[in-house]
């Protein structure tokens, strides 16, 4: 399980980011400010941090150089600094990547996935309870017995994977794993997540959303 610091002074934020995370699998610690964020850093590892530039204490860009100096930890800025200048500056100093409040949250967890892919710090297996997914060797096993996917139907359970919770529109689930434009007439999607649901056992799991698509509830 990854372990990611969240340094936020907005407390809303901050409890929004750490709820949102914990569901899609990953443990999270947060700091106010800048000097909670560096003790922290001080005393434990940590696989990403998330940080605000703005904070008390000791600012985001200060906090960014004591990172470096410690560890190779890679880190986000979150920030409402939104100009051009100020994201140069950002990854210059050393961020891996940045991003401008106010944000969706299913962005923010893919760039998190990237980012942790890149260090090599991603999760190769993947689990929904009784179900494990291995992503690098496209392995499905139920109650540890593998589970015959076709290549569409696995790309398929992995973006619902790494989107769980979210409400997804069939039109971008079908871009993202077809990749091809959604046409309203097609049954593709449809019938590929009837056969998710019966092969794995997700009839409870996989949610129809009305008028929108489907989520993956876990």
């Amino acid at each position: 399980m990854n372990k990611i610091l969240i340094v936020e002074d907005e407390t809303a934020i901050k409890d929004l980011i750490k709820i949102e995370l914990e569901l899609q699998g990953y443990k999270c610690e947060t700091a106010s400010n800048g000097k909670e964020g560096a003790d922290l850093l001080e005393k434990n590892v940590y696989d990403l941090v998330l940080l605000d530039i703005m904070l008390p204490e000791i600012d985001g860009y200060e906090l960014l150089e004591y990172i470096k100096q410690i560890s190779q930890t890679p880190t986000i800025f979150i920030t409402a600094k939104g100009q051009i200048e100020d994201k140069i500056k950002g990854l210059r100093e050393g961020a891996d990547d940045y991003i401008t409040k106010p944000f969706e949250m299913i962005e923010l967890i893919a760039r998190i996935e990237v980012i942790l892919r890149r260090y090599n710090k991603g999760n190769e297996v993947k689990k929904i309870g009784n179900i494990e997914v291995n992503i690098v060797s496209r392995i499905v096993k139920k109650d540890n017995k593998e589970v015959f996917l076709t290549p569409k139907e696995f790309d398929l359970l992995c973006f619902l994977i790494q989107n769980k919770n979210f409400a997804l529109y069939k039109e971008v689930i079908y871009e993202k794993v077809w990749g091809e434009e959604f046409e309203i007439e097609t049954r593709t999607l449809d019938l590929h997540i009837q056969r998710l649901r019966k092969k794995l056992d997700l009839k409870d799991k996989i949610k129809t959303i009305y008028k929108i698509g489907y989520m993956l509830e876990v």
